[in-house]
């Protein structure tokens, strides 16, 4: 069915059996508290402030095709209908879920239609990064042509989840998640406009902005809930407690396989490389709440002992191991805490990445160098015919010279100057290693005199 300013077309049938108010009033809180102006949207003061992007976007009134890129709840739907009602265009929304090329099509048409009308046309397709690549260049025509001003929604990066060729012909708007004071705001112009007949306490304010994680739509959910379940125990006061038995427990908002979820993980990895136990701690407990896969956390805190501690610290990876052993044999919610003891002894560790990086670079390397041969001594010499063509013949066997070592021995491919691609800093027992090294440099150079 085709969309209009006012809705969908058919939607006027409805007036003739209900009163606008009394569908408003039916509607869902979310929808009955939906910004109409600029001036009535909580948050993203960063874009909608005196002087900023989308402010002078509306007051421009002329569309333009963009992107708006946020996690949940932050009003990215809300102000693409907002644009449409105040640039005085026709509303067409398609959700990326549940439309394919055969909705798009609809759309095109129905575009065409109102510009023949002198009409023009706003597209706005939610969750545009469930779109295909093929499916999103069926867009560019249309945004070029000006046929239509397109507007995206999208919680994921655009710059992994959108087309490049779309990107390039869009502006990207980032908005955020809001803050305690935003859902404040929100909370009480909720209870002044629609829930005149429900008093909140300070604890059951408190647990709602709390549990709304940054989420407007989540905040008005939650009240909705409230609202009915006070309403069926014949209840006009709301306190933290009935809060507590009537909201489920486990709200924060994650996404597993989302920006979120990569952000956390990232948090937790830069924690632990910069030595703070307590925000490592703090990331961790995060993801968990979140739901993410102990499992998975386990094999990153692995990653972590190895490239960012190494040999600095050779304990860091047998703790993150049996911490991943101990998960294993106690599951949730015991074995979470060895993965957190384990994350604070990666925290407090010794810090060095210089057998990551020296394994890179001998990668790098071996990647682009050709196949040198194995040198003559090295070899090894099972047979006759090896040991008459001199495989092994000059080796010289470590544990026979002073020290245990073959000072002034190469053990490289002929003609390859040493690379120096391990460099052992001076923090934890690499230090020790460093001065080992060195020593043995210092036979080396001796040897070759």
């Amino acid at each position: 069915m085709a969309k209009t300013r006012q809705g969908y077309l058919g939607i006027g049938i409805l007036s003739d059996l209900f009163s606008q108010d009394t569908v408003h009033r039916n509607a869902p809180l979310a929808e009955q508290l939906r910004p109409q102006t600029p001036d009535e949207v909580i948050g993203q003061m960063h874009l909608l402030g005196p002087g900023k992007p989308l402010r002078l976007a509306f007051e421009s009134g002329q569309p333009h095709s963009l992107i708006l890129w946020g996690p949940p709840g932050v009003g990215k739907t809300t102000l693409a209908r907002m644009m449409a009602t105040q640039f005085q265009c026709e509303f067409i929304a398609l959700s990326a879920v549940f439309s394919g090329i055969k909705e798009v099509r609809e759309a095109v048409a129905q575009a065409e239609m109102w510009r023949d009308q002198g009409r023009r046309t706003i597209l706005f397709v939610d969750e545009i990064h469930r779109f295909n690549k093929a499916q999103q260049d069926g867009f560019l025509p249309f945004v070029e042509s000006g046929l239509l001003t397109f507007i995206g929604a999208t919680t994921e990066n655009p710059s992994f989840e959108v087309n490049s060729a779309l990107l390039s012909r869009v502006s990207v708007y980032v908005l955020k998640s809001l803050d305690v004071a935003e859902l404040g705001q929100l909370f009480d112009r909720a209870c002044e406009q629609a829930l005149v007949d429900l008093s909140f306490d300070v604890a059951a304010r408190e647990r709602l902005v709390g549990l709304a994680d940054g989420d407007a739509r989540r905040l008005l959910n939650l009240l909705e809930q409230i609202r009915i379940a006070a309403h069926t125990a014949g209840l006009v006061a709301v306190d933290g407690q009935m809060v507590e038995k009537t909201v489920a427990q486990n709200l924060r908002r994650f996404d597993k396989g989302g920006d979120a979820f990569y952000d956390q993980i990232s948090a937790l990895h830069k924690s632990v490389r910069g030595s703070h136990p307590d925000a490592a701690l703090y990331w961790l407990i995060r993801m968990l709440d979140g739901g993410a896969d102990p499992r998975y956390l386990a094999r990153r805190i692995i990653r972590m002992a190895w490239e960012d501690i190494g040999l600095a610290d050779p304990r860091a990876m047998q703790m993150a191991n049996d911490a991943a052993a101990t998960y294993e044999r106690l599951g949730s919610p015991e074995g979470e805490l060895a993965l957190g003891q384990a994350v604070i002894y990666l925290a407090v560790a010794a810090k060095s990445n210089a057998g990551y990086n020296a394994f890179n670079a001998a990668r790098a390397f071996v990647k682009q160098d050709g196949s040198r041969p194995v040198p003559v001594h090295l070899r090894n010499a099972p047979t006759k015919l090896m040991k008459e063509l001199g495989y092994g013949k000059e080796y010289r066997y470590a544990h026979d010279e002073p020290e245990a070592y073959a000072a002034g021995e190469t053990y490289l491919p002929d003609g390859m100057a040493e690379p120096g691609w391990y460099e052992p800093t001076p923090r934890g027992l690499e230090g020790k290693i460093g001065e080992k090294l060195a020593h043995l440099r210092e036979l080396d150079r001796k040897a070759k005199k």
